[in-house]
């Protein structure tokens, strides 16, 4: 991260919000191939065996940061009411991470699971409003009826029967994109009482923790193929490590809003990384929906940012 201080300072750029997008893309970017990767991962072992090694390899990634960077030391000075409030993050962290891969791992195309979680935004800038007191305006519910429009178009089976309406994995993304949403949030309004590195620390401990238990009661076996072990131990370090701090630290210096323009592009590198290294690609129909919901992740986010400023109440 002080590399990219470092870059700033050369550069010549002065202002705290060009720092914040370029750790919002950094964490685009990064959680992008994490789809990539924990698919590869996923097709080689059990969930169980995969969330012990991923979220062990993230804790012990973030551990050795927090120890080097003397973060950890926080941990003893943080007030009663964060603990709290750690611990709610905790859980939450701990159910959108679970629906999280549990959506990779049923839906073929990690590019169509990532362009369903373009609701993330939409539940984003629903909660930013509601608790973070955030404007609203017509072109926003106009950007995120497309996004939903868009996420109801790739879901669609091609099924009348209800319970074959939507491709199965879809209500999982839902989930996923809610509860990550509430985490972003919750992280926005607390940023400034707990460093990042905290923050990320915490997160992987209470799910690590989780899996560990997940794990040891599966009775699944602790030796699994090396190729899979790469794929989880890349994905670990983009998602758990880097992807999510990058994120925490964008925060610090732009609103969630304008941090969602920028991830609202996630589902473009899922794309590109999952056709090179998966050789997937998804159905016409799904890159017309996908389309879609970037388009209107895009207007809703660069409305609620300021950027864009037709119908502002």
């Amino acid at each position: 991260m002080r590399f990219l201080f470092f870059i700033f300072k050369m550069t010549g750029y002065k202002s705290q919000e060009w720092k914040g997008y370029v750790f919002a893309l950094v964490g685009t970017i990064a959680f992008s191939s994490l789809y990539v990767f924990s698919k590869a991962g996923l097709n080689q072992v059990e969930l169980a065996q995969f969330g012990f090694y991923y979220f062990g390899l993230g804790f012990l990634l973030n551990l050795v940061l927090a120890l080097t960077s003397g973060k950890l030391k926080q941990f003893r000075a943080v007030p009663k009411e964060v603990i709290r409030l750690l611990v709610i993050l905790g859980v939450i962290d701990i159910l959108s991470n679970v629906t999280f891969f549990m959506s990779i791992r049923a839906i073929p195309d990690p590019s169509v699971t990532s362009f369903l979680g373009n609701l993330f935004p939409v539940f984003m800038s629903l909660l930013a409003i509601t608790f973070l007191k955030e404007r609203f305006s017509l072109i926003e519910v106009i950007g995120a009826c497309m996004a939903i429009g868009g996420a109801f178009v790739i879901s669609y089976s091609g099924e009348l029967d209800w319970r074959k309406f939507f491709i199965p994995g879809t209500g999982l993304v839902v989930l996923n994109t809610f509860f990550a949403a509430s985490v972003g949030i919750i992280a926005k309004k607390n940023v400034e009482k707990v460093s990042p590195e905290v923050f990320n620390l915490n997160s992987n401990a209470w799910i690590f923790l989780f899996f560990l238990c997940y794990f040891l009661r599966s009775g699944q076996s602790v030796i699994i193929p090396i190729v899979a072990f790469q794929n989880i131990a890349l994905g670990a370090f983009f998602g758990a490590f880097v992807g999510l701090l990058s994120f925490f630290y964008s925060y610090r210096f732009i609103t969630a809003s304008r941090s969602s323009i920028i991830q609202s592009l996630k589902g473009i590198f899922v794309l590109i990384i999952g056709y090179f290294y998966l050789d997937k690609f998804p159905l016409t129909v799904q890159l017309w929906g996908g389309a879609i919901t970037v388009a209107g992740v895009l207007l809703m986010t660069m409305a609620q940012a300021g950027i864009i400023r037709i119908g502002k109440r």
